[in-house]
């Protein structure tokens, strides 16, 4: 395993986003269709948070329904706005971070993906995930 390897290296590089305006249910179908659990949310082109599927089993009653029944969790959404529920507090790094920082980072911190920023611009995303499998690719 070599020491600075970059995080480009690693990164998930075509990220699914929402905008700020975007409905919470909007949120839900990405997450299913693209079997993700962290998605950036952007104001423009800027990211100003990040949503987790957990997020929105925290405010949803998604465990205690039928899945073909979405009726509740429709009244649920639509009683928050994806910018109430998101993380606004966000960690980022740049593609030139080593993957060692950014592990270290991520088992520090209380989450499990991070923007990656070059120049204020998204141009990828880290999750834990992505460290595991580059792990065990490397032993």
């Amino acid at each position: 395993m070599k020491k600075r390897t970059p995080i480009a290296a690693i990164m998930t590089k075509k990220v699914i986003t929402l905008q700020t305006g975007d409905s919470l249910n909007k949120a839900e179908y990405l997450f299913k269709k693209h079997h993700i659990r962290h998605i950036p949310v952007l104001k423009g082109e800027k990211v100003v948070g990040m949503l987790s599927y957990t997020d929105l089993l925290r405010i949803s009653f998604a465990d205690a329904v039928d899945e073909d029944d979405d009726s509740v969790e429709t009244i649920v959404y639509n009683m928050f706005t994806l910018e109430q529920v998101m993380a606004k507090k966000l960690v980022s790094v740049n593609s030139e971070t080593s993957i060692r920082e950014v592990a270290e980072l991520l088992s520090k911190k209380e989450f499990h993906a991070i923007p990656v920023m070059d120049n204020e611009e998204l141009v990828g995303m880290v999750t834990t995930t992505d460290l595991l499998n580059y792990m065990l690719e490397e032993f």
